[in-house]
């Protein structure tokens, strides 16, 4: 694997393009950075955000906040919920006042071994604060080390976590951790994001794996939306010059080794408009000329532990894009594509699209 072209387009981006603002970017004090991990652990940035400038104005210095009353940091806390969070602030605060004199500690074992300071924050502290080489590995670091290397092992999955952190591991960069992590957080946040990632945009999609196998809404792969009860899947039936898009499914999910067109998987009805499915494309594969023939809401599939709903879309393009091609891509005509093995989902669509067409044509 190469480990240095990753790590050098990454903090590229992060210093000439990255222009994503939040108050503890680039801050050296261990009390704030382990303040804001705490305050985000179970909260968006956005809300977390104005607690963290809260907690500051009344607390500017761990002495102080462990000196506080409990009921008064609990009244500040209010409305953050996962309450734990709080307690462990505040007895870990005490416990660096009474066993460190109120100087945290620089080493990662000792950040670790804090009340309510898991293996990602520590590493936040330990990278940001202190030089320390230790890579930050959270949902945003899976979903670019499992979209850019093509690896479809489950990222929720014991084997997952043990294969991803020692990748994050290797692509860190040694010399400057804190800022190649914040550079992979904000990567994840803003670029690749996990609903339409901006592809096109995107300083990694040369080297990206899944770009080039047009996989980018497969990956990564979570065993426990494989376990959910209801799930979204829009199938994009690209139509070039006769041939049609297919792949064969090859992660460990239901319908594998049958196959199907170009999946996009979505946490909810994704609701599909002219203009969002045109963002879509042009920010996925850099489609700008295409026509929207088709679009079918889905018949909905039982399966034993899931429901599947979703849509098809059919997509008439001029050429094959390059964005649309790979080795695990074929572009095969109607008689072709009608011998292959297709999941009960699709083979509905297939059946409906040729004796009752019960969708809608875009104009």
């Amino acid at each position: 694997m190469n480990y240095k072209n990753f790590t050098a387009l990454l903090l590229q981006w992060h210093t000439n393009v990255n222009k994503r603002q939040m108050p503890w970017k680039g801050v050296k004090d261990p009390y704030k950075v382990w303040l804001s991990e705490i305050i985000l652990q179970q909260t968006r940035v956005d809300q977390g955000w104005a607690y963290y400038e809260k907690f500051l104005k009344k607390y500017p210095t761990i002495e102080l906040l462990a000196k506080a009353k409990d009921d008064a940091v609990f009244k500040l806390w209010e409305g953050l919920g996962y309450y734990t969070r709080c307690k462990n602030l505040l007895y870990t605060a005490r416990f660096i006042v009474k066993e460190y004199g109120g100087i945290f500690p620089d080493k990662y074992e000792d950040i670790l071994a804090l009340k309510g300071v898991g293996t990602y924050t520590a590493a936040a502290i330990a990278s940001f604060c202190f030089d320390l080489p230790y890579a930050v590995v959270d949902g945003n670091v899976f979903r670019v080390l499992s979209r850019v290397y093509g690896n479809a092992t489950p990222v929720d999955s014991n084997e997952g976590k043990k294969i991803f952190s020692e990748l994050a591991a290797n692509v860190l960069d040694k010399e400057k951790p804190g800022l190649f992590n914040q550079g992979i957080m904000d990567f994840g946040a803003t670029v690749c994001r996990p609903a339409l990632p901006l592809c096109t945009q995107c300083p990694l999609n040369k080297i990206c794996s899944a770009f080039k196998k047009a996989s980018v809404n497969v990956l990564p792969v979570k065993e426990k939306l494989m376990q959910k009860k209801t799930r979204w899947f829009t199938y994009f039936v690209f139509e070039a010059r006769g041939k049609v898009f297919v792949r064969k499914r090859i992660t460990k999910d239901i319908w594998q080794n049958l196959f199907e067109y170009y999946l996009v998987e979505t946490a909810a009805n994704p609701l599909w408009s002219y203009e969002s499915i045109n963002d879509f494309l042009k920010n996925q594969t850099g489609i700008q000329d295409f026509k929207i023939e088709q679009l079918a809401a889905a018949q909905p599939q039982k399966l034993t532990h899931q429901h599947i709903n979703g849509y098809f879309i059919h997509i008439i393009l001029e050429s094959i894009p390059q964005t649309l091609k790979g080795d695990q891509i074929q572009w095969l005509g109607q008689k072709a594509v009608k011998l292959l093995p297709f999941p009960g989902f699709i083979n509905d669509y297939q059946k409906i699209k040729k004796n009752k067409p019960l969708f809608f044509k875009f104009v």
